[in-house]
């Protein structure tokens, strides 16, 4: 179920609801039910009225709950009815979540206390102040911490939305979710802002562009040199050459870099070591292990 508001960002609500209803079609079951104060429809931050099919206080048991984001959240206090209602729910779901400034009434409530969260991150300096007891997270894309969720500003909810669809069924039905909303890159959890990608030279050449976009997307297929010199439609030796070149380092170790990175971030986000290791392409616990030990590989092409 989603808890809306009037004056809640559109997209906070549209995204996600989109994750688990493209879900369905692979077999999943989400039930998408949205739950107001007063069970009357609202109207959203773009103008548009959204319809409402219940009260808060008349859900009695769902699985998972989201709460939405809107900008008067941070800037004036929240209608203390909403934050009750939110409030009063939580025993009666098994997981709870916030999309963007969300993570501001599940804060007011109480249930962010001694806990991990993020927000947007123009407002995260804010919900650290104002609630002290909170742990924020400023760089996250979204945070697991027990059965609480928060997640970044307005699209990381499409991020979170397949986190949890990954948890309910498995990271295929994730990936098939993704691909089928053209979701370019499924981002991890805690992934930073500046990621390998956006730190290292842009390819001058078109084949590594394309292939450095692929192991961004997707760091846990097959990487393997052969692979990616098969699909770049080049020799081994030319890749590894112009790898050298453009990116400046070898193609194994800008992919195991990139791998190490999302393992970092999963874990960051909660995941366990088990989970890291498969969904960032470095296999077992026992490789993630000693990738953490040797820390992330250098840009320096000795390989």
């Amino acid at each position: 179920m989603f808890v809306v508001f009037d004056g809640m960002k559109l997209l906070d609500v549209a995204g996600p609801a989109e994750v688990f209803s493209e879900a369905n079609h692979f077999g999943a079951s989400y039930r998408v039910v949205m739950a107001s104060v007063d069970g009357q429809d609202v109207v959203t931050s773009v103008g548009t009225r959204m319809a409402v099919a219940t009260s808060i206080g008349s859900v009695k048991s769902a699985d998972t709950a989201v709460v939405s984001g809107g900008d008067d959240l941070v800037g004036r206090p929240i209608d203390p009815r909403l934050v009750d209602a939110v409030a009063d729910l939580r025993p009666r779901v098994r997981r709870m979540a916030s999309i963007c400034t969300g993570s501001f009434i599940l804060a007011q409530t109480g249930m962010l206390d001694g806990r991990r969260a993020t927000t947007h991150w123009r407002h995260t300096g804010t919900l650290a102040r104002r609630f002290p007891g909170v742990t924020v997270d400023e760089d996250a894309i979204y945070v697991r911490d027990g059965p609480i969720l928060t997640s970044a500003g307005v699209t990381a909810g499409i991020d979170l939305a397949l986190a949890m669809v990954e948890e309910d069924g498995s990271d295929e039905l994730a990936h098939q979710v993704a691909r089928d909303l053209v979701v370019f890159m499924r981002r991890l959890g805690a992934q930073p802002r500046l990621s390998v990608p956006a730190r290292t030279a842009r390819p001058r050449r078109q084949p590594l562009r394309t292939l450095c976009d692929q192991i961004a997307a997707d760091p846990a297929a097959d990487h393997s040199l052969t692979a990616l010199a098969a699909r770049s439609g080049l020799s081994v030796r030319h890749l590894s050459r112009l790898f050298r070149d453009d990116v400046g380092c070898t193609p194994a170790v800008y992919v195991n870099t990139v791998r190490l990175e999302a393992a970092t971030a999963l874990l960051r986000s909660g995941e366990t070591r088990a989970t890291a290791a498969r969904r960032s392409g470095l296999g077992s616990e026992e490789t993630l292990r000693r990738a953490l030990l040797r820390g992330a590989a250098e840009f320096t092409g000795r390989r």
